[in-house]
């Protein structure tokens, strides 16, 4: 179990974060259309979990990957949340993201697997903000639970784990 806090407030997780060094455990996701997202098995990725599209920090923080993703060759951003596929499929339209692809955990044991779920607090059975970066072989090179939800992730630190 992790600690991160929303308005002042603990909030626990429902575990830890893949360590880095480790490999990423495999999940299943499901995209805009219903179809499945995997963990992608070439090149680098990085996941931006979140705990919802419709607030502010979320929806800054993928306008952000997007914007870096543009510039990070061979790597899969994947922003993922429990949002249903439909209303991320609207966000993005509307904000003109397509560097990014999105994914929803809302039939997956994403949240538990990785250990981001809220077990407590208002928001509770969504998942904390979370980034983490992989190589090409799925090892954690970068992970960060957000101390406070209400914050955005550090996109340097990200960034520079894929420049290591």
């Amino acid at each position: 179990m992790s600690l991160t806090s929303l308005g002042g407030s603990e909030v626990h997780t429902s575990g830890d974060l893949p360590a880095v060094g480790t490999v990423a455990p495999a999940f299943t996701l499901s995209a805009e259309d219903l179809s499945d997202v995997r963990l992608p098995t070439t090149g680098r990725t990085v996941l931006n979990v979140f705990p919802s599209v419709d607030t502010w920090v979320c929806a800054a923080s993928v306008r952000r990957f997007n914007e870096l993703a543009a510039g990070l060759a061979e790597t899969t951003v994947l922003c993922v949340s429990m949002d249903l596929p439909f209303a991320m499929n609207r966000f993005c339209g509307a904000e003109g993201i397509d560097n990014v692809k999105v994914a929803s955990a809302f039939r997956s044991d994403f949240g538990q697997t990785y250990g981001v779920t809220m077990t407590d607090g208002p928001m509770r059975g969504l998942f904390a903000r979370a980034v983490l970066v992989l190589d090409d072989d799925a090892t954690v090179l970068h992970a960060q639970l957000v101390p406070d939800i209400g914050s955005e992730p550090d996109y340097d630190a990200a960034v520079a784990a894929l420049r290591d």
